[in-house]
């Protein structure tokens, strides 16, 4: 019986992708795993010279770049695991923890997802290791803060938590999730409306709706070289803007109509001004 499926997606980060599965096969020798790799039809093919390296990976080739969430999706399909780890390429996990992390979630009755605390390569503690649902309050704080040289969106990174601590929490990122299969299935995995960004927020508040129990565990780390793999042009500025306003048109447009009103015009704001510092 395979415990812990590791679906990762992949595009066009070959040396990263190297490092993460060799991570993951230096790392978690003390449960029965598989990884699943799925390529988002990448420009630059050198992730093929890893087949022949790592025999082991079950690689999947796309015929278009569907985007993460389907990418995702198409791999917990294939995924024999009782667990899923949806783990981003441009990751490395840091120590033998599986294990326990997976005791953990088998103790929870009620378990649904999980995360870990994140750094990047300077070991800067990333904030969005831990996260609230988007709400008018917090999402204005986080929309506008941006403003000033620093964030202090102290409602948005659940600040009440440590970065170190074991405790509930709503949600996290999709660069390390640890998900039942079956609830992942349950709630019909990622929402395929998300191109990139957002879908990990929707999933975990999805979890949490359906009445599971969401868990943030501080005690270990993943380095996730955050944005190694991503420009910063008007393509992501549209994809990342475009997320956000897939999930308040979701669960807020019919249900709450003036803070939809208020997150839809700081989107667009924060949209307009974010494009206005892009290099010309």
């Amino acid at each position: 019986m395979v415990k812990i499926s590791v679906v990762i997606v992949h595009y066009n980060v070959a040396d990263l992708l190297r490092n993460c599965i060799v991570s993951i096969n230096k790392y978690f020798t003390d449960v029965n795993f598989e990884i699943l790799v799925v390529d988002n039809l990448s420009p630059n093919e050198d992730w093929k010279n890893l087949i022949q390296e790592f025999p082991k990976v079950n690689f999947i080739a796309s015929q278009k770049n569907h985007g993460f969430s389907i990418a995702n999706n198409i791999g917990v399909e294939h995924a024999k695991g009782e667990y899923v780890l949806i783990l981003n390429p441009d990751t490395e996990i840091e120590g033998f923890y599986i294990k326990e992390l997976l005791d953990f979630a088998d103790s929870k009755s009620k378990f649904g997802c999980l995360g870990v605390r994140m750094h990047d390569k300077q070991g800067v503690f990333l904030p969005e290791s831990k996260r609230s649902v988007p709400d008018m309050r917090n999402s204005f704080e986080k929309l506008f803060t941006p403003f000033s040289k620093k964030s202090d969106a102290k409602t948005y990174y659940r600040n009440d938590i440590g970065e170190f601590d074991v405790a509930e929490c709503e949600v996290f990122t999709g660069a390390f999730l640890i998900v039942k299969k079956s609830v992942y299935q349950e709630v019909g995995g990622f929402d395929e409306a998300y191109f990139m960004y957002g879908e990990d927020i929707d999933l975990c508040y999805t979890i949490a709706q359906h009445g599971y129990q969401n868990y943030y565990y501080g005690k270990h780390s993943i380095l996730h070289y955050k944005g190694e793999s991503t420009m910063k042009d008007e393509v992501y500025l549209q994809r990342f803007y475009g997320a956000m306003q897939i999930f308040i048109g979701k669960y807020y447009k019919k249900q709450k109509p003036f803070q939809y009103f208020i997150l839809n015009l700081g989107l667009k704001l924060r949209h307009f001004y974010a494009k206005s510092k892009l290099p010309r």
